[in-house]
């Protein structure tokens, strides 16, 4: 059963909330970050990402940029801009967007749920990536930025959320950049924190569905801890806060995942009838009729392909694809299995330059301005139908690895507003 319990989070007072939030170190570049951290010297961005606040050129990996970030954290603290609770607690974490609310519980999981698979993993990581992120929390010596966690709500967690969230008013509560309504409620009840970690303790397993990287560096960062705490001959009693790291938990049916589509610089030496010729033997091809719109998939196992200018409606034949394969019934499979490696030569989408991965949020027309003829860019796009929640915690279950960017979360968890402190 999973561990998810109470901690004493490191937190922006709450006028300052909106202004020390900010999108994920991993969705934006550094020239992105700089443009977006100007005029804002408590925006979270000066410790997810640090070079900033260094030359332009400083390496990403280099050792002053964890070294900066640690520094602009302890700086942000002296200065008052976050404070820690003085008690262990959980929180509630409200985001609204284009209609949708997903409400989530702010808490720690354990890193031995890691290890033995009670959290359960859909994604491979990368060790640079893992790298990264092991520096970047033995520098600060905190958890910066949260998992994003999945459960099936079995227990009843959500309708306690919201009781709470009816009966108080959010301590934070704003629009932060890209739309989305973030408010939060810590939770000052003990007898329901109580109960909240029963009924995780009751929860047969969590599932990340997003931050992998940072979830496998919070796992080598405490199993070292444990390890350099052990030749040490220090006592360890299993409750120290690197045994631990920092997620929110939704219940499995509010977060709602976005097509991540594909472009493709090349056709791989083939004229364009070729090409379709080709797919034809996989796919039903139709031209789609309306002129100027975008072909949107509405369904799994079809998909959107533009190509010269033109949008079609492709179709998985019956027959190309397992339905009984929980990872080859994927329309990510299917396109990569029957399209983009046989026809396109792409066998290794995670190393293939000519294969880029645009997530949902941009829209369609994203893709017909990269296969514009005159950007130069790339030549084929294809739209796909998102994956669905279910789909992931089934593989997940199944113990098998889903293609690389299947899933596009949003919105994004932002960084800033919680911080587990390990020490």
């Amino acid at each position: 059963m999973a561990t998810f319990r109470p901690f004493r989070a490191v937190r922006p007072l709450p006028e300052l909330a909106a202004q020390v939030a900010a999108l994920p170190y991993d969705t934006m570049s550094s020239a992105e970050a700089r443009k977006r951290a100007a005029g804002n010297p408590h925006t979270f961005l000066h410790i997810d990402k640090a070079e900033i606040d260094l030359p332009e050129g400083t390496g990403l990996y280099d050792d002053i940029v964890y070294a900066t970030a640690a520094a602009n954290l302890a700086r942000a603290r002296q200065n008052g801009v976050f404070a820690q609770d003085a008690w262990a607690q959980y929180y509630i974490y409200r985001q609204t967007w284009r209609g949708r609310t997903q409400t989530g519980l702010v808490g720690c999981a354990a890193i031995d749920d890691y290890k033995n698979n009670i959290i359960k993993k859909h994604e491979l990581t990368h060790p640079e990536k893992e790298s990264d992120r092991i520096h970047h929390v033995t520098a600060c010596n905190a958890n910066t930025g949260p998992i994003f966690l999945l459960y099936r709500d079995e227990e009843g967690v959500a309708a306690l959320l919201e009781q709470w969230t009816r009966q108080h008013p959010p301590e934070s509560d704003f629009v932060a950049d890209g739309g989305a309504r973030q408010q939060l409620w810590p939770i000052t009840d003990p007898a329901l924190v109580a109960r909240l970690q029963a009924a995780f303790a009751a929860t047969p397993a969590l599932y990340i569905a997003d931050g992998h990287h940072r979830c496998a560096s919070a796992y080598h960062v405490g199993v070292h801890r444990r390890q350099d705490a052990e030749s040490r001959g220090e006592p360890l009693s299993g409750e120290e806060e690197f045994n631990f790291f920092l997620a929110v938990a939704f219940p499995a049916e509010q977060p709602a995942i976005m097509d991540y589509n594909r472009v493709v610089k090349d056709l791989n030496r083939l004229s364009s009838r070729e090409f379709l010729t080709r797919i034809e033997d996989l796919f039903s091809v139709e031209h789609f009729a309306s002129a100027g719109t975008p072909y949107r998939p509405a369904q799994a196992h079809h998909f959107g392909m533009f190509l010269e200018g033109q949008w079609y409606h492709l179709r998985a034949r019956q027959g190309t694809f397992d339905a009984h394969d929980p990872v080859g019934c994927l329309d990510v499979s299917i396109l990569q299995e029957n399209l983009l490696a046989p026809i396109l030569g792409i066998k290794d989408p995670r190393r293939d330059h000519r294969i880029e991965f645009i997530g949902g949020i941009r829209g369609p027309e994203e893709l017909e301005r990269r296969c514009d003829p005159a950007a130069n860019d790339m030549c084929v796009a294809f739209a796909m139908f998102p994956t669905t929640t279910e789909e992931l915690m089934a593989i997940a279950d199944s113990g098998n690895i889903m293609p690389p960017k299947s899933t596009w979360f949003e919105p994004k968890l932002l960084s800033g507003l919680f911080i587990h402190d390990l020490k």
